[in-house]
């Protein structure tokens, strides 16, 4: 069950936006590491928190998807991106915006409002990509409606947060400041990451795992379910009614636990009987996001309990979102790289395997050692200790370091 390659995009285009990734990645996390004791204090809103946490949703995660979905998108929708060219433009643009920006915040508020501006132009014309080429797509499935979803989510989020701007500089009368921020965080989290994680993983899973002959019915209900989980929760921003929050976590819950339950049954169906290593840890990533969801909900019915929900947006991004990114990367890259240069001399002369353009074993202590990290750096937070968060975070970086050094590696290959 191999992607066709008939609408194939430019290579360069997908690999731009991951080596840029790549590189934020490391960067978010070093920063990060050179400033435990703010974490430790609980001083999350400093200028290099904000741009480690900036560099790490929009250089990495944000710009992983972008480049994940210039190859994905013509493969699941079977149409050519509308405009390569475009892309281009579009990717620089993006980069530089992503990369002054969470430069610039750690030292200049005032030059990150011009790199900020230059990133929501980079989003723009990526949604304006993605909905050109969408538009173009002969037959619509649950999988439109997903990234289509995804899409409208991360549209939101930009507007949210262009919103906020404003209203810190000039002040918006009877604009419910805390209610908007929560929900620029809750669109931008689980509705343009987790939607679009849920609409490829009905991709990926089957294509990774050689399932087939499995029910996609579930995945409507997945759908509506955490849907109108997003929606409830923005009306518990608004209304600050703990009635509708608690009915909000128990829908997400339900929703995640739906797809969970679906990604178990196509896994049962597979082919495959020994799954790559990287691709189990994707799925781990889903367990995680479970269990994740299963605590924001429990949170939602006892007494204070919002601080620790900034522990569990912590994990969530982490653990779920990141951890689902690493995995499926860590099997993408060496895909497109052999397709790109080998595809077309099979039969003609000798050419290495998929297997043999990764070290899948390295990937076995790179994952774990993130996982560990991340959970340590939790640990830290709740005794207070600085040094416990120096050996987590220390964790977490060399994790990513050895991460991105595996990937680039592909490339030489």
């Amino acid at each position: 069950m191999m992607p066709q390659l008939s609408n194939e995009t430019d290579i360069r285009l997908p690999l731009s936006f991951i080596i840029f990734s790549v590189i934020a990645l490391v960067a978010s996390q070093v920063i990060l590491l050179f400033n435990g004791h703010m974490v430790i204090d609980g001083n999350f809103r400093t200028f290099p928190l904000l741009s480690s946490a900036h560099l790490l949703i929009l250089g990495w995660a944000l710009m992983v998807a972008m480049g994940a979905m210039y190859q994905l998108v013509p493969v699941a929708f079977l149409t050519p991106i509308w405009s390569e060219k475009f892309g281009f433009l579009q990717f620089w643009v993006t980069a530089i915006g992503f990369g002054g920006f969470g430069i610039t915040l750690s030292f200049s508020p005032t030059l990150s409002i011009f790199s900020g501006s230059l990133a929501v132009i980079g989003i723009l014309l990526f949604l304006v990509q993605m909905f050109m080429t969408m538009k173009k797509q002969a037959k619509k499935n649950i999988l439109t409606l997903f990234v289509g979803s995804a899409l409208i989510c991360l549209l939101l989020t930009i507007t949210l947060g262009i919103l906020l701007i404003v209203n810190l500089g000039a002040g918006i009368a009877n604009l419910n400041h805390l209610a908007v921020l929560k929900s620029h965080i809750l669109l931008g989290v689980a509705g343009w990451f987790t939607f679009l994680i849920f609409g490829f993983s009905y991709k990926m899973v089957p294509m990774f795992s050689l399932a087939h002959g499995f029910s996609m019915k579930l995945a409507r209900w997945v759908y509506i379910v955490y849907g109108v989980g997003l929606i409830v929760t923005i009306c518990s921003f608004i209304t600050e009614q703990i009635l509708f929050l608690q009915a909000a976590m128990s829908l997400l819950f339900a929703g995640f636990a739906l797809f969970s339950y679906h990604i178990s049954t196509i896994i049962k169906v597979r082919l495959k009987k020994k799954l790559d290593k990287p691709f189990i840890f994707s799925l781990i990533a889903i367990g995680f996001g479970l269990v994740i969801h299963f605590f924001g909900m429990v949170l939602s019915f006892l007494p204070r309990h919002y601080e620790i929900y900034g522990v569990l947006i912590f994990l969530y991004i982490l653990l779920w979102i990141a951890g689902s990114i690493l995995g499926y990367l860590y099997k993408i890259i060496p895909f497109l790289w052999w397709t790109h240069r080998y595809s077309k001399l099979i039969g003609k002369s000798d050419v290495p395997t998929l297997k043999q353009m990764i070290d899948a074993k390295i990937a076995i202590p790179i994952f774990a050692g993130f996982v560990a990290g991340c959970l340590i750096v939790v640990l830290s937070i709740a005794t207070g200790q600085l040094l416990i968060f120096s050996i987590g975070q220390s964790l977490v970086v060399a994790s990513t370091v050895f991460f991105s050094y595996s990937i680039m590696k592909v490339l030489f290959k």
